[in-house]
């Protein structure tokens, strides 16, 4: 009997510190794949962030489709859990149109949640969440990371001091559930469950410096493209500072130059100091992930990186009975 074979196309993720080169690797690699973007990126999602974001702008997609960018207004919450269930979504929709779904982003969680059984709980409590945000303002970061260990050791151990946000979000489920977020994973955070063949899944790298140049420079050329008046028009139009989108990286040094709180070169250093140091936090989190295929970007040319892995994903083309 005769059966059918149908081709399951790649899923192809790209990761990465900021500036990398993340972005320009995944649309050379949608040209020659006939492949469609899907961003991980948990601030491109949003209308508006477009200088600070590094947003690929529109000559630079090249006609390549791109998904989760200008998605919500600035003041519309985004999740992880919202990302994984649309993110899915996009993933079958381009391969039945038979085309190549390929991932590029450089946030963790985000990218995590396509590879790995995370569950989140969707429900929250404004009320409890103001409460921890007060407590930080009045206690700050460190007591505010105290009061996780003692709640949650677990999830404190993984999470730097400074990250207030994920704290708050632990400490807010904790006192939603009684339950600890760690005991509510399905899985370790250090468990990698071996991945599908039709998966590529390739990190990019640079040594520190050479990244730290790259880093040092995109903010200078950040500032030159209108940066600060990106952030003025969105102050303008209404928007809170205080809104998460607007306490990301180059928004909220836009913003303090914006009340006379630093220089404008103050703002700039602060801003290519503190990029560097989330740089350095996402190869932590990556170089953890023992399933990436990595290339060090200073050491092999981009036209070779890019027919390794043309040549990956076709081999890793599997048929499904």
């Amino acid at each position: 009997m005769h059966t059918e074979v149908r081709f399951l196309l790649p899923l192809v993720i790209i990761v990465g510190p900021t500036a990398v080169g993340k972005s320009t690797l995944g649309v050379e690699l949608a040209k020659a794949l006939d492949g469609e973007i899907v961003s991980g990126d948990s601030v491109q999602v949003y209308r508006g962030l477009d200088i600070g974001s590094a947003k690929t702008r529109l000559p630079e997609q090249q006609g390549i489709p791109h998904h989760l960018i200008d998605r919500l207004e600035v003041d519309e919450p985004y999740s992880a859990a919202q990302f994984k269930e649309e993110a899915l979504r996009l993933i079958t929709e381009i391969r039945d149109r038979g085309r190549v779904p390929i991932v590029v982003g450089g946030t963790g969680l985000y990218i995590r949640s396509l590879l790995d059984p995370y569950t989140f709980l969707e429900s929250g409590s404004p009320r409890i969440r103001r409460a921890w945000e007060e407590y930080l303002r009045k206690q700050g970061k460190r007591m505010l990371h105290q009061a996780l260990q003692s709640r949650d050791p677990e999830t404190a151990a993984r999470l730097h001091p400074n990250d207030v946000q994920r704290i708050i979000r632990a400490l807010e489920v904790y006192d939603l559930t009684g339950r600890s977020l760690s005991s509510q994973r399905e899985f370790a955070d250090n468990e990698y469950a071996a991945l599908p063949d039709s998966v590529v899944y390739v990190g990019l790298t640079a040594p520190r410096d050479v990244l730290y140049q790259h880093i040092n420079s995109r903010c200078e050329q950040m500032v030159r493209d209108g940066l600060i008046e990106e952030t003025l028009k969105l102050l303008q139009q209404g928007y809170s500072s205080t809104l998460k989108p607007l306490k990301s990286i180059g928004y909220r040094h836009a913003i303090w130059y914006l009340r006379g709180l630093v220089t404008k070169g103050e703002m700039l250093r602060l801003m290519q100091r503190d990029t560097r140091h989330f740089a350095k936090r996402q190869l932590t989190w990556f170089k953890r992930d023992p399933r990436l295929q990595w290339y060090n970007v200073a050491e092999i040319k981009w036209d070779a990186v890019l027919q390794a892995l043309v040549k990956t994903c076709r081999v890793q083309d599997s048929r499904v009975e």
